[in-house]
């Protein structure tokens, strides 16, 4: 299991409070999410994840939500 603490980076649909709502439960009940947020100011509205949770797992998650999701690359 991997315990080292990271922050991954991806672009969702989630564009509003009320979708940030909707996600909520989803994402707070993935093992190894410490913290989230998304930034529904940037246009690739960036889901910004810390924790151990592995990537496919967040994934997964916001799509079960009902989302759109792809790691995002940083240059």
């Amino acid at each position: 299991m991997n315990t080292m603490r990271t922050i991954q980076h991806f672009a969702t649909n989630i564009n509003c409070g009320s979708c940030v709502r909707s996600v909520t439960s989803f994402l707070d009940e993935v093992e190894g999410v410490t913290i989230w947020r998304v930034d529904v100011d940037d246009p690739r509205k960036v889901l910004t994840v810390e924790g151990s949770a592995a990537e496919a797992d967040i994934i997964a998650t916001v799509e079960e939500a009902g989302f759109d999701i792809s790691p995002l690359v940083e240059a």
